[in-house]
């Protein structure tokens, strides 16, 4: 597989310019991760939500640092904070490193 192809499959950089268009307007469950480039667990959850994104599912990234304003909006504590989003609702939110298998199952349900 080319680098190319990655780069425009990976998880889109999520800011408050283009979260409704992006998250909410989503046709697909939508993965949110609220992350720091600070954070060790979110450095080790970042590639698991790459993955995702290669697999074709619609995923994002929320630098908290960088947007703060969506961190506050959802109420994020700590992070990593992954949170999926059907029909533009929230539909689920787990708080700290969390499995690949188990966020496929959150968001194929």
């Amino acid at each position: 597989m080319s680098d190319r192809k990655d780069e425009s499959i990976m998880a889109k950089v999520i800011t408050t310019q283009n979260f409704e268009e992006e998250v909410l307007k989503s046709e697909k469950p939508f993965l949110l991760d609220f992350w720091a480039t600070w954070c060790g667990p979110c450095m080790r959850q970042g590639p698991i939500v790459e993955e995702l994104g290669e697999e074709g599912y619609a995923v994002g990234k929320v630098d908290v640092d960088q947007n703060m304003e969506l961190a506050q909006q959802f109420r994020v504590m700590s992070i990593p904070t992954l949170i999926v989003f059907k029909n533009g609702e929230e539909a689920h939110r787990l708080v700290g490193l969390t499995e690949k298998e188990d966020l496929k199952k959150l968001l194929d349900e």
